[in-house]
This record gives C-alpha cells, sequence and structure tokens, in this order.
C-alpha cells in the first residue's frame, strides 16, 4: 500500500510540505535541505505520488540522532511512525550504532509513548528548548544504547 523510500533534495518541497502540516514551529527550508545527503540519513513514506511521512536521522562516529520524525495529519494513527521509527533503528543497528538519541516536546505524549515502546529511556531535561506561541517548552532528552548502557 505504501512505498517507503530514500529521498533527495528533489524532494524538498514534499518534505518541507508534511514540515509545515505537523509543526507549529517547523524546521525552515535551508535547515531541511541541509539535513540531507552528507552525515544524514532519511526514510519517506509515500501513498502513490503523495509524501506522506519522513524521518530524518543524523550519524557522528558511533552515534545516532532523530533528528525529525513527521507523519502528515491525514495520514497519523495508522502505523507509520512506528514503521519509520522500526526502519530509522534497524538502519543504526545495521551500521554498527552505540548510542542513539533523541529530543521530544515534553508534552508530546503520544510520540513519548512511542519512543518507550521502541526502548528508548529518558535521559535528562533541555529546558526551553522548543519554541511555543507562549515562551518555550521542555525537551525531553531519550536514548537507546546497543550496549545495555550508554557508552558516553
Amino acid at each position: 500500500m505504501y512505498e517507503f523510500k530514500s529521498v533527495d533534495e528533489s524532494y524538498l518541497d514534499a518534505l518541507m510540505n508534511v514540515e509545515l502540516a505537523c509543526h507549529s514551529f517547523p524546521w525552515s527550508r535551508n535547515t531541511m535541505k541541509s539535513c540531507i545527503g552528507g552525515r544524514y540519513f532519511n526514510l519517506a513514506v509515500f501513498d502513490g505520488e503523495t509524501l506522506i511521512a519522513f524521518y530524518v536521522g543524523e550519524q557522528a562516529g558511533p552515534d545516532y540522532t532523530l533528528m525529525d520524525i513527521c507523519v502528515h495529519p491525514t495520514w497519523q494513527r495508522r502505523g507509520i511512525a512506528k514503521q519509520l521509527l522500526t526502519h530509522f533503528i534497524d538502519t543504526c543497528t545495521a551500521r554498527d550504532a552505540e548510542n542513539v538519541f533523541l529530543e521530544v516536546r515534553a508534552s508530546n505524549k503520544n510520540a513519548i509513548h512511542l519512543y518507550e515502546q521502541a526502548g528508548f529511556i529518558e535521559m535528562g531535561i533541555r529546558k526551553n528548548y522548543y519554541p511555543t506561541a507562549n515562551g518555550n517548552e521542555d525537551a525531553i532528552l531519550m536514548g537507546m544504547s546497543f550496549f545495555g548502557e550508554f557508552g558516553i
């Protein structure tokens, strides 16, 4: 039903359409463009010709970070985020990752639950990390180690 594939800069407009639909304070077009290629990797989900979801990961030595993961609101609650997260973790494992990290808005309970189900644990709080309409919101730093404890 859905097609999963890595995308390049030619999909920048489609990536931004999903990004803008998902976030009140989305990445800029320049940020998105800078996270395609190099040490970054991605997977996008298509329904026919329409890009409906994606993730962006980053490799820094043996550590990996889930930089962004979005499912267009029209396609949420169908297990797509779980499939993307599983692919991200599998990619990190295949690349011999030692640790995997992510940050999530403290208010994003659905995402936190998804990450916990996948094996991520809370590692700390980044105070006032994310912008909001009324100031800032904390980020929860979460991680997963492939060695049983963090090698940091």
